[in-house]
């Protein structure tokens, strides 16, 4: 593109410096005819001129101005099709932009399509890519965690989670959320399913997911509406 914009002002400049030449030639031409018309009866007498002659220079006078309008035309002709080609280079620059953003466009939607639903039809995310992915929706907020200690407390966004057992292999556990002075246990859940909690005066849950599961400890993410109030009831006991 830059190689283009520098070629066009090469050819703009030329064509206003040719410009110049062809119209003094024009003018002076003009001159000539001028001076060819109004003396010619002078010029006869004293130069004898014969008619053939004075035919010859008129000829001769319409050739120059009909080749300096044909270069004019030309270098016309040679400057918009510059032009054509800088508004093509402008025009794939910004294809490619559109491009671009369809792809990201398609991406997001594509690592969305991966997802699950839960029972209240929010997405469930398995990584923490996809938790990515749902916090640039921005309908609710997300935050991970990992607690590596059984049998103690941990904060968790508003909520406070106690990993009482685990087993790897089948990749289940067991927790306690505390909420509101009260005490949920969920026994043997697996991974990637999430427990609800509905806050008092919201209609839409708080989820608690586990996406993975190891010796001794869990991770995943707790999703909370973006509006939240501090009354918990628990959900799929």
């Amino acid at each position: 593109s830059r190689a283009v914009e520098q070629s066009l002002a090469t050819q703009s400049q030329q064509f206003r410096q040719s410009q110049d030449i062809l119209n003094q030639r024009l003018a002076r031409a003009e001159d000539i005819n001028a001076q060819l018309q109004g003396e010619l009866s002078v010029v006869t007498d004293k130069m004898k001129l014969t008619q053939t002659e004075v035919n010859q220079a008129r000829v001769q006078t319409k050739r120059i101005k009909e080749e300096d309008a044909k270069q004019l035309t030309d270098l016309q002709t040679n400057v918009n099709g510059q032009l054509a080609t800088k508004a093509s280079v402008d025009d794939l620059n910004k294809l490619g932009t559109d491009v671009n953003g369809v792809r990201s466009d398609l991406d997001a939607t594509k690592n969305g399509l991966n997802m699950t639903r839960g029972e209240f039809g929010t997405l469930i995310a398995k990584n923490h890519d996809q938790i990515e992915e749902l916090r640039r929706l921005g309908e609710r907020d997300y935050y991970e965690f990992s607690i590596s200690k059984k049998g103690q407390r941990e904060k968790v966004g508003e909520l406070m989670v106690e990993l009482c057992s685990v087993n790897p292999k089948k990749n289940i556990f067991t927790v306690a959320i505390y909420a509101d002075d009260a005490r949920y246990e969920k026994k043997n859940r697996s991974t990637n399913e999430p427990i609800y909690f509905f806050m008092r005066g919201s209609r839409a849950p708080v989820e608690f997911t586990v996406n993975q599961v190891g010796k001794d400890k869990i991770s995943g993410y707790l999703s909370v509406p973006k509006v939240n109030t501090t009354h918990t009831q628990a959900s799929g006991e």
